[in-house]
């Protein structure tokens, strides 16, 4: 049986997943064509990560979907005690990222390679974050859920409207969405390949 829930996740972990890889994209376009990349395009996406990953879908998976696994199957409690840590400083570290952004902008090249490790190590960090629920959290959830649970939860995550998942922006976001899809690459957007 199919569960909207899951269906959301998985877009929405698809559409971070893209816009990671695209940002790593974006740099290495750069770096090869000897250049400064579009920093406004690269503010753009991180900040689309702050405002829906960050914002909207971590906490409905630590408030909604992690205390009924929790609860259904107890032994995962150290994986979901990982994963929660892992949304709990989940802002701060996109934070951290988008301020080497800023102090490589505005410093110059020094600080250039400081900003490609640090999102080196988030993509890492984040991909193997998804990972993880996709592989362990998602599977025990089709097992161990009731009907009740998948109603709550598929009313809870049907609200969410990531327009990088098909949803029409807000619109206060179409102009974000806007700049992130007409210059960045794909798959995220329809900027030059490089």
């Amino acid at each position: 049986m199919r569960h909207l829930t899951l269906d959301v996740i998985q877009a929405e972990h698809q559409a971070l997943a893209a816009m990671l890889r695209s940002l790593q994209m974006l740099l290495a376009q750069a770096a090869r064509a000897a250049r400064a990349p579009d920093f406004d395009v690269l503010r753009a996406m991180l900040l689309y990560i702050d405002e829906f990953p960050e914002r909207l879908h971590h906490p409905k998976e630590s408030t909604l979907l992690f205390p009924r696994l929790r609860e259904r199957a107890p032994e995962l409690g150290p994986v979901i005690d990982r994963l929660d840590r892992d949304h709990a400083r989940g802002g701060a570290a996109i934070r951290d990222l988008e301020h080497a952004l800023l102090a490589w902008e505005v410093l110059g090249e020094p600080r250039r390679a400081a900003f490609e490790q640090a999102l080196d190590a988030y993509v890492a960090f984040y991909l193997d974050h998804m990972a993880v629920e996709e592989t362990e959290l998602l599977p025990a959830a089709r097992r161990v859920l009731s009907d009740g649970d998948w109603a709550a939860l598929d009313a809870a995550f049907a609200a969410n409207r990531d327009p990088l998942t098909g949803h029409e922006p807000e619109d206060g976001y179409r102009p974000l969405f806007r700049r992130i899809v007409e210059r960045a690459p794909a798959p995220i957007g329809l900027g030059p390949a490089g």
